[in-house]
């Protein structure tokens, strides 16, 4: 039975009514923040970052394609070398305003469109991974759990993050159901409850079709966009807690709080 385990959301990505980052955050143990690309902006960025470390969360970049109109959730056939350049560009903006705030990335998660590609196609998740090294060796790569990202992680000497999701329903083939397709979005609490613990507990997954596939996670997502999100997030809370599962970023060092420069 495992004792801990991080929990993580994307932030920076919305404004206005919807922006719930305030109350998310408390309730995390790490944050991606984005970085531009697909959402927010230097300004959004550098507040991001701000509430992380008023409420000790380990901080990384949500690098994307660049899709501000689509959300980075549309494909794009970008040559793994543009890739490369483009999640050095956003991690190592991120990087900048967090140092500025005498910070460092604890770790880099593509974001929609790339990350999901990335999961899939080995020569992508090897540029991300480059550019994660070439910015900083220390930092954690983040992926779907028993794709090619955690793969290219390891193969370069990264620290490889396995994730899994609460909110986002499984392929048969361990990747996540496309958005365009029905029932790729948990809505119903109690279920994302439910998946996140067998996740957690169990070590399992349910895809499509209803075969259990073995899934080793090191953190569970929640879609900081999702209308939802705030709920599912105290659910999830309460409900390790019920299991003894503290919620901690193990990839963040002993201390909790996010890396202060003079430390690194």
């Amino acid at each position: 039975m495992r004792s801990e385990i991080d929990l993580n959301a994307d932030i920076g990505e919305c404004v206005g009514a919807a922006d719930h980052d305030a109350e998310l955050v408390p309730l995390l143990s790490s944050a991606s923040i984005a970085c531009g690309f697909h959402a927010g902006d230097p300004v959004r960025m550098a507040r991001s970052v701000a509430l992380c470390r008023r409420n000790g969360v380990a901080i990384g970049a949500h690098p994307s394609y660049p899709d501000r109109a689509g959300f980075g959730r549309r494909a794009m056939s970008l040559p793994p070398e543009d890739v490369y350049q483009l999640v050095l560009y956003q991690a190592g903006a991120l990087a900048a305003i967090a140092r500025a705030q005498q910070l460092r990335l604890a770790h880099v998660k593509p974001h929609g469109a790339l990350y999901n590609r990335a999961a899939a196609e080995r020569a992508v998740a090897d540029a991300i991974a480059r550019a994660v090294r070439d910015l900083d060796p220390a930092l954690a790569l983040v992926g779907l759990a028993n794709s090619a990202l955690p793969e290219a992680a390891r193969a370069l000497g990264l620290r490889a993050v396995s994730e899994g999701f609460a909110d986002r329903r499984y392929a048969p083939d361990g990747l996540l159901l496309p958005r365009t397709a029905d029932g790729a979005l948990i809505e119903d609490a109690a279920e994302a409850e439910a998946q996140a613990l067998v996740l957690a507990c169990e070590g399992r997954v349910r895809g499509a079709g209803g075969a259990l596939g073995t899934v080793a996670v090191d953190t569970l997502c929640l879609h900081g966009d999702g209308p939802q999100a705030l709920a599912f997030a105290r659910r999830l809370r309460q409900a390790l807690a019920r299991e003894a599962i503290a919620i901690r970023c193990p990839w963040a060092g002993q201390d909790p709080q996010p890396r202060p420069l003079q430390q690194a």
